[in-house]
């Protein structure tokens, strides 16, 4: 086999195994875009589950916010009280 007959062979071989490779390809992306679908739903569960939780949190934070806030408030007012006794 001269070098010439031995390129051409491992070109084909290449080219064969390439086309093998994207035919399986194609059955593999079709079976991942299945897949990613599924997980994409379930990832906009998880998602909407996620921002009802921030939306408590937020909800919880403002009150003890508006708790400390109120407490500051009172606080300073019976030290000024007692000032002015």
């Amino acid at each position: 086999m001269n070098p010439f007959e031995f390129a051409l062979a491992v070109i084909i071989v290449l080219t064969v195994g390439r086309i093998i490779r994207y035919r399986m390809g194609d059955r593999s992306a079709f079976m991942n875009r299945r897949s990613q679908n599924l997980i994409e739903r379930q990832d906009d569960a998880e998602t909407e589950r996620l921002r009802d939780e921030v939306k408590q949190l937020k909800e919880r934070l403002h009150v003890l916010e508006r708790i400390a806030v109120d407490k500051e408030n009172s606080l300073s007012r019976e030290i000024d009280d007692l000032r002015n006794r």
